[in-house]
C-alpha cells in the first residue's frame, strides 16, 4: 500500500537539502510497500509558502525532479524549524499521474497539505458538499477532499488550532485511512492521526527523554447524544452543513519532551525510521498526534472505557542492515536465502532440544482456556492462510480439536457463527492486514479468545489480540512473502506441540517433531545449494503461459503457495491442485505441451501421489517432480526433478515450499519483473 514519511526538527539546524534527503531516504526505505507516484512537500525558498514536488514512476524519478526544482526550493538555506512530508501512493482513486499523486493541496495557494494512507468511503458524499460550497477539484483521488474540508472548516473557524481542525475532519470521514498535515498557516507544526492504517511516531533526542510514556489529552466536554446523532446523520446522506463537535481542551499543555532540541519522523513504517532513532510510538485508532514548538502530544476527542492513559515510547530492536539487500539482487532473494537463520530465530528461546520442551512465552497463560475450547479457527489471507492450510492435519492431530481453516474476506462474507468456548488465530505478517483485522474484531465481539500470529511487534493484529505469537522472523521486505511463510508454519506447529505435552501417548510423536525441527536449518541450506539447477528449470519454463502444481496431504499448502508465488511474481497463469482431485477435472488440461510440477515425498499419501504421477504421465504429461534425496523410483516418472531432504512428514512442506520460492524468483527475473514489487500488488493491504 502507499508509503507516508513525515520529518519535523526543532532547534536542531538542517538546510533544505538535508530536509530533502531525509525526506526521499524515508520514501526509499518504503518502497518494498508497492507504490506508483511519489511527492514531497516542504517549505519554498522564501518560507512563505509550500512547495510541492510530485512525479509518477519511482522514488528515483522524484529525486531527479528535485534536483531540477532547487530555484524554487533554495537547497542551501538553513532552517532550525521545518516539517516535511513525503509519500508514495498506490493508485486507488484516479489513475497514476502528476496530480493524483500525494501530497494533495487545499487550494492553489496550498494553505494546507496533507498525504494519505487508505480509502474513504464516503469521500463521495463530502465531495458533493464541498462542491456545493464552490470547491473546485482537480485530482480524483478521495484525498483531495480531506485537504478542502480542513480549508473549509479553517474559514469558518480561524480561530481553531491546527489540532482541532483536523479533529473536526476526522469526525467527517469514514473508512481506513492514516493523515499528515502541513500548513503555511501553522508554520513548523505537523498534525497526524490514523484510523485502520498503521502510523507510528519516531522521536529523537540528544539527550534522555523524561519519561517512556506520552498521555493521551481528551476533550473537556463529551459529546451530547444529540451532537452525536447529528454527527451520524451527516455521512450517509451528505447534508449540507457540517456538524461541528465540541472542542477538545485547547488549553491543556503540550507534553514537553526534557530536551528541547527535538527531531520528528512520522512513517507508515518502521523501517523508515530505525536509521535515525529506535524510540517510536505506535499511534491507536483515532490518535491525533500534533508537534507545536517543538513539544508532542497525543489528543482524542472521547474517552472509551478501555483506553490506555498514555502512549507508551516504544524501543525498535530492527537494525538497519537488516533492511538492506546486502550482497543479493533484490530483498526477496536475500529472504529466501535468509530462512536457515528465520526459522531458527522462530524457535529460539522456544524450543529446548535436550529437554524436547515448548515455551511460547506470549500464550502461556493461556493454554488452559485453550484447551477446554470448541475449535480452533485459524483466519488469515494469501501467503498467510496458506500456512494455517499447511499446519491444519497436524494441529487436529496434536490437539485433537476440530480445526476450521478460512480466509478473512470469505468468512466476513459468511457472517460465520463464532462462540465465546472458540479460539481464533489471526495470521498475518505485517499485522494490519484489513480482512484480518476487521474479521478479529468481528470475533473479539463475539467473545472469542485471539490470538495473533504476527511478525511485527506494535501492529493493530498484535495489539488487539489477547494474546499471541511473535513469529520472528525478521524484516520482510519483499513484497512476496517468502521467510514470513516458513516462520508463521514452524509458529503453528510449536503451538501443537505446546497444546499436546500433557498427552502420554502423543510423547513419542511430539518426539520426532522436535527432532526434525532441529535439523531445519542445515535440511534449509541444503535445498538452497539446489538454486542452480531451479535456474536451469526456470529458464525452460519463463516462457510458458501456464503452469500445473499438485500434490497432497501435507504437501497441498505447498501447492497453493507455490502456485501464488509464480502468479504474483511472473504473471503467469498457475493453480495448485489437490492431486486427489485430479481425476475430477484438472486431468483434461494434461498433454505433452502443459507444464506439470509435481511434488511426491515419502510420507502416508505416497502410493496415491504415485496413483496421480501415473495418471500424468499416462496421458504424455511431462512432470517435473520434487520428491526426497536418492528417491530413484519416483524421479523415474519425471523429466526433471529436483531432491529435497527427507524430514518428519508434517515438516516436508517447509522444504518443499523452498524450490517453489527460487523458481518463481528466477521465472520473474528471466521475464524481466521487479521481483520486490509485483505490479498492482501491496506488501500491507491495509485497505477493503
Amino acid at each position: 500500500m502507499c508509503g507516508i514519511f513525515a520529518y519535523l526538527n526543532y532547534l536542531t539546524p538542517k538546510t533544505q537539502k538535508e530536509v530533502l534527503e531525509l525526506l526521499v531516504n524515508g520514501l526509499k526505505r518504503l518502497e518494498y510497500r508497492g507504490y506508483d507516484s511519489a511527492g514531497v512537500a516542504v517549505d519554498s525558498a522564501d518560507g512563505k509558502d509550500i512547495a510541492l514536488v510530485k512525479k509518477s514512476g519511482k522514488v528515483k524519478v522524484l529525486e531527479d525532479e528535485i534536483l531540477k526544482s532547487a530555484s524554487k526550493l533554495d537547497f542551501a538555506s538553513v532552517t532550525t524549524s521545518h516539517v516535511g512530508i513525503a509519500h508514495t501512493r498506490w493508485a486507488t482513486h484516479g489513475v497514476p499521474s502528476e496530480v493524483n499523486s500525494h501530497p494533495q493541496r487545499s487550494d492553489n495557494d496550498h494553505s494546507f497539505v496533507v498525504v494519505h494512507n487508505g480509502i474513504v468511503t464516503n469521500y463521495k458524499d463530502v465531495k458533493l458538499f464541498l462542491q456545493k460550497k464552490g470547491y473546485a477539484f482537480e485530482s480524483e483521488t478521495d484525498t483531495e477532499i480531506i485537504a478542502k474540508l480542513v480549508l473549509h472548516i479553517y474559514k469558518q473557524h480561524p480561530n481553531y488550532s491546527f489540532r482541532e481542525l483536523v479533529e473536526q475532519v476526522i469526525q467527517q470521514l469514514e473508512g481506513a485511512f492514516a493523515l499528515c498535515f502541513k500548513s503555511k498557516h501553522f508554520p513548523g507544526e505537523c498534525v497526524a492521526t490514523r484510523r485502520g492504517s498503521p502510523l507510528l511516531v519516531g522521536i529523537k533526542t540528544k539527550t534522555r527523554l523524561a519519561t517512556d510514556h506520552v498521555p493521551i489529552l481528551y476533550s473537556k466536554e463529551e459529546p451530547t447524544k444529540q451532537d452525536a446523532e447529528a454527527h451520524s446523520d451527516h455521512r450517509p446522506h451528505g447534508r449540507q452543513e457540517l456538524p461541528i463537535l465540541p472542542r477538545s481542551d485547547s488549553t491543556a499543555e503540550f507534553q514537553p519532551l526534557e530536551d528541547k532540541e527535538v527531531e520528528y519522523f512520522f512513517a507508515s513504517d518502521a523501517s523508515a525510521v530505525i536509521e535515525h532513532t529506535n524510540r517510536v510510538i505506535f499511534l491507536e485508532d483515532d490518535d491525533v498526534a500534533a508537534v507545536k514548538e517543538g513539544k508532542l502530544s497525543i489528543h482524542r476527542l472521547r474517552r472509551s472505557l478501555d483506553d490506555s492513559h498514555s502512549r507508551e515510547i516504544t524501543t525498535l530492536k530492527m537494525e538497519i542492515q537488516q533492511i538492506m539487500k546486502g550482497n543479493y539482487s533484490s530483498f526477496m532473494q536475500k529472504e529466501i536465502f535468509e530462512q536457515p537463520e528465520s526459522v531458527v530465530n522462530t524457535m529460539r528461546g522456544r524450543v529446548n532440544f535436550e529437554t524436547e520442551t515448548v515455551v511460547l512465552g506470549g500464550i502461556k497463560d493461556y493454554i488452559p482456556e485453550i484447551r477446554r475450547c470448541r475449535r480452533l479457527m485459524l483466519i488469515g489471507c494469501g501467503t498467510s492462510y496458506h500456512s494455517a492450510v499447511a499446519t491444519r492435519q497436524l494441529l487436529e492431530e496434536l490437539t485433537e480439536l476440530p480445526v476450521m481453516v478460512e480466509q478473512a474476506s470469505d468468512f466476513l462474507d459468511r457472517v460465520t457463527p463464532v462462540f465465546r468456548d472458540d479460539v481464533c488465530f489471526f495470521i498475518s505478517q505485517s499485522g494490519e492486514t484489513a480482512d484480518s483485522l476487521m474479521a478479529l474484531r468481528y470475533c473479539k465481539q463475539r467473545g472469542a479468545l485471539i490470538i495473533g500470529v504476527t511478525n511485527t511487534v506494535g501492529s493493530s493484529i498484535c495489539r488487539e489480540s489477547h494474546c499471541g505469537i511473535h513469529i520472528n522472523a525478521g524484516p520482510e521486505i519483499g513484497v512476496a512473502s517468502t521467510k514470513a511463510y516458513t516462520s508463521q508454519f514452524i509458529s503453528l506447529v510449536m503451538f501443537g506441540l505446546v497444546m499436546s505435552e500433557d498427552r502420554i501417548s502423543m510423547q513419542p510423536r511430539r518426539s520426532e517433531i522436535i527432532k526434525g525441527l532441529k535439523n531445519l536449518d542445515e535440511q534449509i541450506r541444503s535445498v538452497l545449494k539446489m538454486d542452480g539447477k531451479v535456474l536451469e528449470l526456470a529458464k525452460g519454463l519463463y516462457q510458458q503461459k501456464s503452469l500445473l502444481i499438485m500434490g497432497r496431504g501435507y504437501n497441498f499448502a505447498t501447492c497453493l503457495e507455490g502456485a501464488l508465488k509464480v502468479k504474483e511474481l511472473t504473471y503467469m497463469h498457475s493453480e495448485g491442485i489437490m492431486a486427489g482431485e485430479l481425476k475430477h477435472g484438472p486431468l483434461a488440461l494434461v498433454d505433452h505441451t502443459m507444464p506439470v510440477i509435481m511434488i511426491v515425498t515419502r510420507d502416508p499419501v505416497y502410493v496415491k501421489c504415485m496413483n496421480a504421477l501415473q495418471q500424468v504421465t499416462a496421458r504424455e504429461g511431462r512432470p517435473i517432480i520434487i520428491c526426497e534425496d536418492g528417491d530413484t523410483e519416483t524421479s523415474s516418472f519425471a523429466s526433471n526433478f529436483v531432491e529435497v531432504p527427507h524430514t518428519v512428514d508434517c515438516l516436508q512442506g517447509i522444504l518443499t515450499v523452498i524450490p517453489m520460492q527460487l523458481l518463481s524468483y528466477h521465472i520473474a527475473v528471466l521475464k524481466g519483473c521487479n521481483v520486490d514489487c509485483p505490479r498492482n500488488l501491496a506488501k500491507s493491504v491495509t485497505v477493503e
